[in-house]
């Protein structure tokens, strides 16, 4: 019976997420806002700590953010990247290597110090401000992917550096959180220099591995002419880009890392339009979703003007930071002022590796009660106001001509 009750409760949860998330992604799209605007903020309408949370079914609040439902949003972000690789070779993701890393490098290295040295200033703690710090680091590029696809930009230079960048971004990200866990664990705030390098050489390391595996043998597993049976190429696809997620988490990467490099050796094969249009289909169900379960992490119950005083500089900080770390090398690379500073703006949402951060310290005792809010406001603050200023950025500007997938890219 506990059994059938737990399935019960994740069936009516999804089922009123997806739903409300749905709605509100056709009343946005009518009245012109970024869809996946409207898909958070049903998130946070229908979620536990809203109405959500009003509303009782067999005792229990009707929807639930158990480890199920979170396991099926990590699901969902897995089959966004994996479409976002679809969008970008092996040898494109390689030529913009400098750029990527160069973006994301400052993209990590400025919001953290800037963050460190301003909550220093306010008058948080040592082990706090670094964990605050920690949490400005990391990208939520499956916000900025779903608007681009909605404007028809996925093709365009600055949404390829940006991909490129968020996923280098994104293993940065993680090397830092692996030294901030440690400092936690530990109480150390001076950790040794050459062990932070060695991890971050290791976390990269791993991701070339992961990315050459994908390359040489994806291409072999997905033979166009072989595979005639209906759907087994998109079954054979999917449990490809699902094992590199699994292996990528084993190995201490994110595993939408390990999602992103199949997509892209994909890319690169015959199989690129067949599968585009299969996981077009998963896109509709997964993508709401994601968003969805975000917004529903959203607990604003804590606030007050302490908390709003501090989530404000901290909200300040993290868009601040993010968009001069990142729009300003990529005027390097672009040479080009409107799309180097749509890099910085794609650049400034946050989230999974906030909430992780933010919940490390928290569980640690590490995070106050007020300061633990403050973060959770900085992520749902940055996941809304990046696609608004995105779509502001493209308003009035004529869509480029998108590149043929695939070989031809």
């Amino acid at each position: 019976m506990a059994a059938e009750s737990a399935f019960l409760h994740l069936a009516i949860s999804i089922g009123v997420l997806l739903f409300a998330a749905k709605l509100m992604a056709e009343l946005f799209h009518r009245i012109r806002l970024p869809v996946v605007l409207g898909e958070l903020i049903a998130g946070i309408i229908v979620g536990p700590f809203a109405i959500g949370g009003l509303l009782m079914f067999d005792g229990k609040p009707l929807v639930e953010l158990d480890e199920t439902v979170s396991q099926i949003g990590e699901i969902s972000a897995v089959v966004i990247l994996f479409i976002a690789g679809l969008h970008i070779t092996p040898r494109e993701f390689l030529r913009g290597g400098a750029s990527s890393f160069t973006v994301a490098s400052l993209g990590v290295i400025v919001p953290f110090f800037v963050g460190y040295y301003a909550f220093i200033a306010y008058g948080l703690e040592g082990l706090e401000s670094v964990l605050i710090a920690t949490a400005l680091t990391a990208t939520s590029v499956a916000i900025t992917i779903q608007v681009m696809t909605e404007l028809g930009r996925m093709h365009s230079k600055e949404a390829r550096l940006i991909l490129g960048a968020a996923i280098v971004d994104d293993i940065l990200a993680i090397a830092a959180l692996s030294v901030v866990t440690t400092m936690v664990q530990t109480g150390n705030l001076a950790p040794d220099i050459t062990e932070i390098i060695f991890l971050v050489l290791k976390i990269l390391g791993i991701f070339a591995a992961l990315l050459v595996g994908a390359v040489l043998l994806v291409p072999r597993i997905l033979h166009v002419e072989k595979l005639r049976s209906k759907g087994s190429l998109e079954g054979i696809a999917t449990a490809t880009f699902f094992a590199a997620a699994g292996i990528a988490a084993f190995v201490g990467l994110s595993p939408i890392v390990g999602a992103f490099a199949v997509g892209m050796a994909v890319a690169s094969t015959r199989a690129i339009k067949q599968i585009e249009e299969y996981v077009g289909k998963l896109e509709i169900i997964f993508a709401p979703l994601f968003f969805a379960i975000i917004g529903a992490h959203v607990d604003l119950r804590g606030v007050n003007l302490d908390v709003l005083i501090l989530a404000g500089i901290i909200i300040a900080v993290a868009v601040g930071t993010k968009f001069a770390g990142c729009s300003a090398p990529a005027m390097i690379f672009l040479k080009n002022k409107k799309k180097s500073t749509k890099v910085g703006i794609g650049m400034v949402s946050r989230g999974e590796v906030g909430l992780i951060v933010a919940g490390v310290g928290a569980s640690a005792g590490v995070l106050s009660a007020n300061t633990y809010t403050a973060v959770i406001i900085m992520v749902a603050a940055t996941t809304i106001i990046t696609p608004i200023w995105l779509k502001i950025s493209y308003k009035n500007e004529p869509q480029e001509p998108q590149a043929v997938s695939g070989e031809a890219k």
